[in-house]
């Protein structure tokens, strides 16, 4: 449980894991590893797909897990100040539920959100499928308690939505995976619930198409566009192969199809709206067909094909897994020349889909049939090189919503901007200088 990776492909070795029950118990197991150079590794969910959260002890080093899931309590709720305090170990389905049943909503929703902790999600920045309307985990996070390098405690739990006081600690630290501390508790921003949601699937002549269907829907829904998800064929193919218990809504799934949900706290019915733009693409020729949830089983539905690709893709065994992110224009292009680099390397299975409201696609290889991954070992590097040098050379990013974790820290040092490198390498020396906190993710090693 502690020493693998979510899809299996990371393994790593301590022969301690801790499990504290409070701020003060991280804070003296923290200062006895800074004072014996001892490695900490910032454990919570283990739902990280970069190898962030997986310890490597070796005979120079010994590196221990602090796994924070019996800190796993909602402190307290604000419900004037829409706000509140949780630990980290809180898990995200329980901090959502506790929103709703105080009458507002907490709008961070991942596919792994029934086991994914909260310290995790802001350790990485999590993103989700909300991030169109909402933004990433860091515009939810309103304060963080951590436990620094040296044992420290810096408390910021005050929920203010303004603090201009100094330096911004507090978004220096989210995103940062465990290397510069561990969150021990977060103050989280809640939103007005939605008085009413839409929620449809969509088949789209090509990808070009969906970029202008997401034009139109701006035009007609602005800022209620809380989700806009494009889904390739062979998502539902792979569905087929290895959970056929999820229900398909299409006889023939599409090409491709984008799954779009709106979300007012107004009076205004969006599923009105939803439908006045579905007619208005239907005219244009941005969309071919489409199935509109008039239940909120059917959208159940529509949504357990999103968030269940992940899990099918973890079955099949991909060959390489891409979390990228482009400019909006670039991502139909980016889509055919992949193709094209692929087809240079051999033959293989592509599962494209993603979070096209915000550029991020999830571009994942696998093999053709009666092929597995470990059949594909001398080509994997080539193929993450290929399409990496493809999303660079567009001015993406090759690390959109999944962090850099252990798995990244070669394509950090070969895309990044070297003037931010060595920032970044500067404020962890000045705020790590043993480099004990999660050794080797991020930035390469740095032992003092």
């Amino acid at each position: 449980t502690f020493l693998e990776d979510w899809r299996g492909n990371i393994k790593g070795e301590t022969p301690i894991v801790m499990l504290p029950i409070s701020t003060d118990e991280v804070s003296s197991i923290i200062k006895l590893c800074n004072t014996n150079n001892i490695g900490v590794i910032p454990q919570g969910g283990n739902t990280s797909l970069c190898g962030a959260n997986i310890p490597h002890s070796e005979n120079k080093r010994l590196e221990i897990v602090i796994n924070t899931s019996k800190m796993n309590k909602i402190i307290s709720t604000d419900i004037h100040n829409q706000s509140m305090i949780v630990e980290t170990g809180c898990i995200l389905t329980n901090i959502q539920d506790h929103a709703i049943e105080n009458g507002l909503f907490f709008p961070l929703s991942l596919s792994a959100e029934g086991s994914c902790q909260i310290g995790g999600n802001i350790s990485t920045n999590a993103g989700g499928v909300n991030v169109l309307s909402y933004g990433m985990t860091r515009e939810h996070v309103m304060g963080i308690e951590v436990v620094l390098p040296d044992g420290s405690i810096l408390n910021d739990l005050k929920g203010l939505r303004k603090d201009n006081t100094g330096y911004d600690l507090r978004n220096l630290l989210i995103g940062s995976e465990g290397t510069l501390g561990v969150i021990t508790a977060a103050a989280l921003k809640l939103s007005p619930r939605p008085s009413s949601v839409a929620t449809a699937l969509l088949t789209v002549p090509s990808p070009q198409a969906a970029l202008n269907l997401l034009d139109m829907a701006r035009d007609h829904a602005g800022e209620a566009i809380s989700a806009f998800e494009l889904i390739h064929r062979q998502g539902f193919a792979f569905l087929s192969e290895k959970l056929p218990q999820v229900r398909q809504p299409f006889e023939a799934p599409p090409e491709w199809c984008v799954l779009i949900e709106l979300g007012l706290s107004s009076d205004i019915p969006a599923q009105s709206i939803l439908e006045g733009m579905f007619a208005s693409a239907l005219e244009a020729k941005l969309v071919s067909d489409g199935l509109l949830a008039t239940t909120q089983a059917q959208r159940n539905d529509f949504w357990a094909i999103r968030e269940k690709i992940p899990e099918v893709n973890r079955l099949i065994g991909s060959v390489s897994s891409h979390d990228i992110s482009l400019p909006l224009s670039m991502v139909p292009e980016f889509i055919a020349k992949g193709r094209e680099v692929l087809a240079a390397i051999g033959a293989f299975r592509i599962n494209c889909f993603g979070h096209l409201g915000d550029g991020n696609l999830h571009y994942n290889v696998f093999p053709i049939p009666g092929k597995t991954r470990h059949d594909y070992q001398k080509e994997r590097n080539q193929i993450k090189r290929a399409l990496h040098d493809l999303v660079h050379q567009m001015h993406g990013s090759v690390s959109a919503e999944h962090g850099i974790g252990r798995l990244k820290t070669d394509d950090l040092e070969r895309y990044g901007d070297p003037v931010k490198l060595t920032a970044m390498r500067a404020i962890k020396a000045a705020l790590d200088p043993r480099g004990i906190m999660n050794p080797g993710a991020v930035l390469k090693s740095t032992s003092g």
